[in-house]
């Protein structure tokens, strides 16, 4: 577990976060937990950007999510909300990211609106 910052309008947001460095983290990423605790949340990292039409999906996900695509110096390039997808894999929606990114930052569903969150903020992390 590593602390980040989110650096916005309204101020630095601290986090603690869990980071998938690993294709089988990313994977795994929040499935079957039945919560996360707020001002906790996960970040998706990568050895090389990855394509606009990279997404995720909320397959055996039991909570709402906020998710942002950083760039390699963390800066917010998109975001979204994702529901949760308790049904048959196949039936779960893809959130593309629409952009090329680097990290991938999950939350609690209107973290992001709560801390003031917009495109161009920065996350701030030693990795």
């Amino acid at each position: 577990e590593v602390v980040g910052q989110m650096a916005t309008q309204d101020g630095r947001h601290e986090l603690a976060l869990e980071v998938a460095r690993t294709s089988r983290q990313r994977r795994q990423g929040l499935m079957e937990r039945p919560s996360l605790p707020d001002n906790a949340g996960m970040l998706f990292t990568y050895g090389e950007q990855q394509p606009a039409e990279s997404s995720f999906w909320m397959y055996q996900t039991r909570f709402p999510l906020d998710i942002a695509f950083l760039d390699q110096q963390g800066r917010v390039l998109s975001m979204a909300t994702m529901p949760p997808c308790t049904r048959q894999r196949e039936d779960c929606p893809r959130y593309p990211a629409s952009v090329p990114f680097w990290m991938a930052l999950e939350l609690n569903a209107g973290a992001f609106d709560a801390m003031g969150v917009e495109v161009g903020d920065r996350l701030e992390v030693d990795l």
